[in-house]
């Protein structure tokens, strides 16, 4: 049957009210050449072939037995209590977080994950649906851009390049000027942002100053200097985050951060291939007005039973085009609801024990293969659980080393030209000895 309720007198009248002649004038934008293509398309198939077809593909995918990537993506414990909580029907289904007499479950669920993002950030007030970190980050800086009335944006070049792709986009329709700081990348520099630099390039046409805690190299930046130099400016300080880390690191509203933004991804959340993940943004409550997201908040209701709510942000927010917070109305309330099962699981105490074990297999790993000779550290400056090494040939041991089934790291030549033969290695609390051993072994087998 047609599933199109169009009749071809309705089809006419639509093309006459547009003004074109035929359906084919609607592609006049597309190149003669693409639509003329011939496309080679296999012919239908049975849905037992398209299994059997889905599973070759599928086993093309291959799964390294011993990886150190990370690069904003980590490979951790996801408890099995998150999996069996946000299985459960009455979240993996329900969507009615505009209407409290039908969804208090899924309210009360953003409201807890609000809290524990204050707690764990030590912000005033958090925000809940945002796509990931990436966007949760430009949406940051729009945000900075109406609390300012400004409209340049300054980023460090540390912050994860896909992050400053992500702003670039956003910022390129309002016409918002992105200007990066550049970090200390010499061989033996510290890998931090120079406050001084940052300094140097703020002025009072500038909205925020963008920096990542750790950086893109895993080291630590002098987030209160660059908070500093920003405010001095009258610009706002946006903090890009590393969740697991906060567990060990100061909270970002202990250093000034005027804005938190955060993949969620390594609270209970599985890397799934890319997604979907949760971004978080917290603030100071000044800002809340111009969140964006969806904020919950507790009340009573006329019998005085506590109840939860969409709050301070009406309905039309989300899609009042120029002038809504946010363009983006997506609902990662199901990813939200694992990052708080994970963080309710895991507690204060898990959570840092997950951070140090991280930072000791890191400090592990490198410390191993500068006894074997095979790599030396990039930067000076303190790291967490991500390091940046350099070796020799880097790009060739790489290589052979992934196809025996060991991923060495990111390799960040490929995002920093000026950062030859560097590798960034990540560690989580699932990172063995063994596994670092494995790696000694490989690369010291490629030399």
């Amino acid at each position: 049957m047609a599933y199109t309720p169009h009749t071809d007198p309705d089809r006419a009248a639509m093309l006459a009210a547009i003004g074109v002649a035929g359906i084919d004038d609607l592609f006049d934008d597309v190149p003669p050449a693409v639509r003329a293509a011939a496309w080679d398309l296999p012919a239908p198939m049975v849905e037992q072939e398209v299994r059997a077809e889905l599973r070759r593909l599928a086993n093309r995918n291959r799964i390294p037995d011993v990886s150190f990537l990370g690069y904003g993506a980590y490979r951790h414990l996801v408890p099995s209590v998150v999996s069996e909580v946000v299985g459960r029907a009455e979240f993996s289904t329900a969507y009615t977080p505009y209407q409290p007499e039908v969804s208090q479950g899924t309210l009360q669920s953003i409201y807890e994950f609000q809290s524990l993002i204050c707690e764990l950030t030590g912000m005033e007030v958090a925000t809940a649906s945002h796509y990931d970190g990436a966007t949760a980050t430009a949406e940051a800086a729009l945000m900075a851009c109406r609390l300012t009335r400004r409209e340049r944006v300054a980023v460090s070049n540390a912050v994860h390049p896909e992050v400053r792709r992500v702003l670039a986009t956003y910022c390129s329709g309002p016409g918002i000027e992105v200007v990066e700081v550049p970090a200390d990348l010499a061989a033996g520099g510290t890998g931090q942002t120079d406050p001084a630099a940052a300094a140097a390039v703020l002025d009072d046409s500038f909205a925020c100053l963008i920096a990542q805690q750790p950086n893109a190299f895993g080291v630590l930046e002098p987030m209160a200097e660059l908070g500093q130099a920003a405010h001095a400016a009258g610009a706002q300080l946006v903090a890009v985050v590393e969740p697991t880390s906060l567990a060990v690191l100061e909270p970002p509203g202990s250093y000034g951060a005027d804005i938190v933004t955060a993949e969620g991804q390594p609270l209970g959340i599985p890397m799934s291939f890319g997604g979907p993940w949760v971004g978080l943004m917290a603030a100071r409550m000044g800002a809340v007005r111009q969140m964006p997201g969806r904020l919950v908040g507790a009340t009573r209701d006329a019998a005085g039973r506590k109840g939860y709510v969409l709050t301070l942000q009406a309905r039309e927010q989300h899609i009042r085009r120029e002038k809504a917070a946010s363009n983006i109305c997506t609902n990662q309330a199901l990813c939200a609801l694992a990052a708080t099962a994970y963080l309710t699981a895991v507690g204060p105490a898990g959570l840092r024990e997950v951070a140090e074990l991280s930072m000791a297999q890191a400090r592990h790993a490198a410390g191993a293969l500068r006894r074997a000779g095979l790599a030396e550290r990039r930067f000076t400056a303190p790291y967490v659980a991500e390091v940046a090494v350099t070796v020799p040939d880097a790009e060739r041991r790489h290589a052979v080393l992934a196809a025996e089934g060991v991923v060495a790291g990111a390799p960040l030549w490929r995002d920093y030209p000026e950062l030859t033969d560097t590798l960034l290695l990540a560690a989580t609390e699932l990172t063995s000895d063994t596994d670092i051993e494995r790696l000694v072994a490989a690369l010291e087998a490629s030399r």
